[in-house]
């Protein structure tokens, strides 16, 4: 285990201390990527490399010149590593998240462009690719995340007006929650999926849940067949019931109305279907880790997984549109 003081620091002051320039900056990464030496890219070989007054760093095996930042989210960024840092810092320390004009603010970047795309990029290294997959006692249910249902005559009539610009704002997310025991929820998981189908959520359920798990379900047809794939359903249909649905299966509802006020909270309620996967990452991210005692320990896992991230241009975070969140 990584430890305080040591391999991250405790407090703001301290982050300080420790990164005054850009220069202790890459040093910090360098010993996060690389603890046993660099590691080249092009013969893989493990040494100490040749270092040049760019910051570049030359393999003593093939000659082949990288930098700590390559293939990375850092990739090829105009901002300073230490306003990078920074702002993990920052992230990790708001318990509710921050959007992008708030990060704009805090660091005093250039744009507001900027901010977004260091938060999506930042996103996209809040998962750790081959995590442990949920066991136990596990609620799965589906929401939806976007535009209500219109109640009066009038908002009826906007909706059948603009049905089709507010089924884009809409979208099917698959919930699954890890129960304990005697009461209490743990880790959680979640993904966008097409519609509510098995053909949807079934992938997701054998993606992120172990095989002999309990799995409590509605009665929704979607999950008939979790039985062939080696789990263990407890169904309850919610339909007609003497409990409603929220005590029934409590996880979920619990997870689906906290993702949603976090949604409209601190991003304004403003996502869009195209950028929603990697807010799901980031509310994971958050939610499981809520229990954590050290938000200095939230910092140094953020970035040891964004130096193991690959790179990710403006173009492909976009998708050809923009939110301000």
């Amino acid at each position: 285990m990584p430890v305080s003081g040591r391999d991250y620091p405790r407090t703001w002051d301290q982050f300080l201390d420790w990164f005054p320039d850009d220069d202790a900056c890459t040093e910090y990464l360098e010993e996060l990527r690389w603890p046993e030496g660099m590691v080249c890219p092009r013969c893989a070989s493990v040494d100490e490399p040749y270092r040049t007054s760019r910051g570049r760093l030359i393999c003593r095996h093939c000659r082949h010149q990288c930098t700590v930042t390559a293939g990375t989210i850092f990739e090829k960024t105009r901002t300073p590593l230490r306003s990078w840092l920074a702002a993990v810092w920052y992230i990790t320390n708001q318990k509710q998240g921050v959007n992008a004009l708030g990060l704009q603010r805090v660091l005093g970047l250039g744009s507001y462009q900027t901010a977004w795309a260091m938060l999506h990029r930042l996103r996209r290294a809040m998962i750790r690719p081959g995590r442990e997959r949920l066991t136990g006692i596990v609620e799965v249910d589906e929401s939806i995340i976007g535009r209500s249902v219109a109640k009066s005559a009038r908002d009826q009539r906007k909706t059948e007006e603009n049905k089709d610009k507010i089924l884009a704002h809409r979208s099917v997310v698959v919930i699954t929650v890890e129960l304990k025991e005697p009461t209490g929820f743990g880790r959680i998981r979640l993904r966008r999926v097409d519609d509510n189908s098995a053909a949807s959520v079934l992938p997701f359920v054998k993606d992120c849940i172990e095989p002999g798990s309990v799995v409590r379900t509605d009665g929704s047809w979607a999950y008939h067949k979790l039985q062939k794939h080696g789990y263990r359903r407890d169904r309850t249909v919610m339909l007609g019931a003497a409990k409603p649905d929220h005590a029934t299966m409590p996880g979920v509802h619990r997870v689906a109305s906290l993702l949603k006020r976090w949604l409209m909270g601190t991003h304004q309620g403003s996502v869009k279907p195209k950028q929603l996967d990697y807010y799901l990452d980031e509310f994971t991210f958050r939610f499981n880790r809520r229990t954590s005692r050290s938000r200095g320990l939230l910092f140094y896992r953020l970035l040891h997984q964004a130096v193991a991230t690959e790179p990710v241009t403006y173009a492909q975070i976009a998708s050809g549109s923009m939110t301000c969140d």
